[in-house]
């Protein structure tokens, strides 16, 4: 059994979930894969304590201070190669922001392969269950390109802005067309 709540949050509401001990999702209301992870059955339950914990975690975090993410008890459900990308992504500094390749070069090392697994690291990133707290937001294009955010570029922005990043050779992406199509992994 699953149990969600929902949080008012500066960039929109948030949908959270748990399996009643730890958070297995979080998603901002009308983001893309919204509710993927979230099983069929679910029910709705506020008064958790990791619901708790979570709130207050998220209160502090958009009243700019930085809550450390060992502070609350994680699931999400994915693969090995899934769960490798986001521990990876989990380790990027508050405020700093690390790019897609370098993830996948870090992968490529610690399994001892020369191929670097670029395009699997965009999928894993994208399809991040806990936005926000497991900060996917931090992770950008190799060129600077603000890319690949299920929640929108917009908040990513606005996320990146509240932590203080250097905004400094980072970019919104033109959008795509059939003729022009950017690298940027989905």
């Amino acid at each position: 059994m699953e149990y969600t709540t929902k949080y008012a949050s500066p960039v929109g509401e948030l949908l959270l979930a748990s399996d009643g001990q730890a958070l297995t999702g979080l998603w901002i209301k009308d983001q893309k894969y919204y509710g993927a992870t979230l099983s069929a059955d679910h029910a709705r339950q506020d008064d958790l304590p990791v619901f708790a914990l979570t709130k207050d975690w998220l209160d502090r975090y958009f009243d700019g201070k930085k809550p450390e993410l060992s502070e609350l008890p994680l699931a999400p459900a994915g693969s090995p190669f899934r769960q490798k990308v986001w521990r990876i992504m989990c380790e990027i500094p508050y405020g700093k922001t690390a790019t897609y390749g370098e993830i996948a070069a870090r992968i490529a090392e610690e399994e001892g392969r020369d191929k670097k697994p670029g395009q699997a690291v965009g999928g894993a990133v994208g399809h991040n269950p806990i936005c926000i707290i497991m900060p996917c937001h931090r992770v950008v294009g190799s060129s600077g390109s603000l890319t690949g955010y299920a929640g929108g570029i917009d908040i990513k922005i606005r996320l990146l802005e509240l932590e203080g990043a250097d905004m400094t050779g980072l970019f919104v992406p033109k959008k795509k067309s059939k003729k022009n199509q950017e690298d940027a992994p989905r």
